[in-house]
């Protein structure tokens, strides 16, 4: 599902945190593939596995590493780390 040279955002058009995450992304100018867990509710399994949690949103970055739940500085600190910004 996620492949290894992109960030996947596990998510729902209802959650605050991933829409803030979202538009993060966006205002970046990142490319990013959106998993909506309303839209494909077996994925909220895959994004459980990954993160060991039902929070969301699970960002997974190309270096397989995530973040649940990340605050906009963490995100921008962790593109910086993979030199995407």
């Amino acid at each position: 599902m996620t492949s290894p040279s992109t960030i996947t955002v596990f998510g729902a058009d209802w959650c605050r945190d991933c829409i803030r995450t979202k538009r993060q992304l966006d205002s970046l100018g990142l490319t990013y593939d959106y998993v909506d867990l309303v839209e494909d509710p077996a994925a909220a399994d895959v994004a459980r596995e990954i993160s060991g949690r039902t929070n969301i949103p699970v960002v997974v970055y190309p270096d397989s590493s995530h973040h649940v739940e990340p605050s906009n500085a963490d995100v921008e600190s962790k593109l910086r780390e993979l030199s995407l910004i």
